[in-house]
């Protein structure tokens, strides 16, 4: 389900649930006393029957109570299932290392100067590794962070972040001396084609949520986020609201942020997240 809420208001001789985002951008109503359903913003449709379905066609909108599903548990935790122990940017290493080219290969394409289909991956990794280096060092104000997170379909989460301020769900993009803009549904470098960066953090956000929900038995919010390294200009489209947009050097900012979790609810998910086992079905 997409990360949105549905907010109950009644004033003005009105009785409605409201759709939301989690920064407050309503997106559909639904009048429970007519049964009208507005949709505002229609990119968000899927997922705004999604979250509406218990109140649709339900005498006057109102949810039927559900089962609350069973809390999952997992099997104490190992060193060899514990993704705490991942170096940032772990996954493009692996993949490079397997099947990257050789020591020869790599020296005739760098005297060719001539890039080849493993030059992304490098960028890639050495994006990785430097907005990890900037996320580790906000452990120090509480919050926990994991990197090369592998889901089940061979993609991985580049880094995830819990802590005072909430959980984000990182991608992180490396466009050295590139101007970018970010829009609600791609992502254009040097106003080139466009990349579908955004919807790809919106899908990895209701992944962890849905992994990091099944264990705790808890309802969490994973906010999606896009994090820069090397860029010349970033801009963000003005519509853009449910996806963060930083450069490398922004992420520091969290730090200071709070009343996302306790104390408490963050050792728990933490706890969730950095278990391999969890992920398998993600």
């Amino acid at each position: 389900m997409s990360d949105l809420k549905v907010v109950e208001r009644d004033g003005s001789g009105r009785d409605r649930l409201y759709v939301e985002t989690f920064d407050g951008m309503v997106v559909a109503w639904l009048d429970r006393s007519t049964g009208e359903l507005r949709v505002l913003r229609e990119e968000y449709r899927p997922a705004v029957l999604e979250i509406l379905a218990p109140y649709l066609g339900s005498p006057n909108g109102q949810a039927a109570a559900q089962p609350r599903p069973k809390v999952r548990v997992l099997a104490p935790l190992t060193p060899a299932d514990d993704l705490a122990r991942n170096r940032p940017g772990k996954a493009l290493k692996d993949k490079l290392d397997a099947e990257g080219p050789g020591p020869v290969e790599r020296l005739i394409t760098w005297m060719l100067r001539r890039d080849s289909e493993w030059t992304s991956w490098r960028l890639g990794l050495i994006g990785e590794r430097r907005v990890g280096a900037e996320l580790d060092r906000l452990s120090g104000h509480g919050w926990h962070v994991l990197h090369s997170i592998l889901l089940s379909n061979s993609v991985d989460i580049d880094h995830l972040l819990i802590g005072p301020g909430g959980i984000f769900n990182i991608n992180t993009k490396h466009c050295p001396n590139k101007d970018v803009w970010v829009g609600n549904d791609s992502v254009k470098v040097n106003h080139g084609p466009p990349h579908p960066y955004t919807r790809k953090v919106r899908a990895e956000a209701r992944r962890v949520r849905r992994v990091l929900e099944r264990y705790s038995g808890k309802t969490v919010q994973v906010q999606p986020a896009l994090v820069f390294v090397g860029v010349s200009r970033l801009e963000r489209a003005s519509t853009l609201s449910d996806v963060r947009v930083w450069k490398q050097q922004e992420v520091a900012q969290l730090g200071t942020t709070a009343g996302g979790l306790t104390p408490g609810e963050i050792e728990t998910l933490y706890a969730i997240a950095r278990h391999r086992l969890a992920w398998t079905e993600a």
